[in-house]
């Protein structure tokens, strides 16, 4: 077999080893590193056989053929139809969580080194301190909810 069609065979299949990085097996790397290890043989091999001009022209135009494959494959439908588009729409609040809104009042069950428990209209709910630190027993008030994030600071009886 000639050394011209071994630098051919190679090239083709840097190729679609590319490919199927890209397409059938993406994220796992090894059909990648594969093509690569190709492309730099077939560059050595062109360097042996043909001289250093030529390993210059073929490193460029291999690297060229890499970099528009992975720009065809970035503009293409099929990053598109490969890609998820659903949404999700639940959350992760338990329904006491969900139930109280801001204003509310309730006691620290526990002590707040800046999350902890308390509760709040009857409710035992986890809670995040806006104050710092809040002793166990301490009346609270909600100030803000996000989902199940629960914001609360120091009572102030006035």
């Amino acid at each position: 077999m000639s050394t011209t069609l071994i630098i051919i065979l190679l090239v083709v299949l840097a190729l679609l080893l590319f490919a199927a990085e890209a397409l059938i097996l993406p994220g796992h790397g090894i059909s990648g590193i594969c093509a690569g290890v190709c492309v730099i043989v077939a560059d050595i091999m062109i360097y042996q056989e043909y001289g250093t001009q030529a390993a210059i022209l073929a490193v460029l135009i291999s690297t060229a053929i890499v970099l528009l494959f992975f720009w065809w494959f970035a503009h293409s439908k099929t990053l598109d139809r490969m890609s998820l588009h659903s949404t999700i729409s639940s959350t992760s609040a338990t329904p006491s969580q969900l139930s109280v809104k801001a204003g509310d009042t309730g006691v620290a069950t526990t002590r707040l080194a800046l999350i902890g428990n308390a509760k709040i209209a009857d409710c035992d709910v986890e809670v995040k301190s806006e104050d710092g630190f809040i002793n166990e027993g301490t009346p609270i008030i909600v100030t803000r909810v996000n989902e199940a994030l629960i914001l609360v600071k120091k009572r102030s009886d006035k």
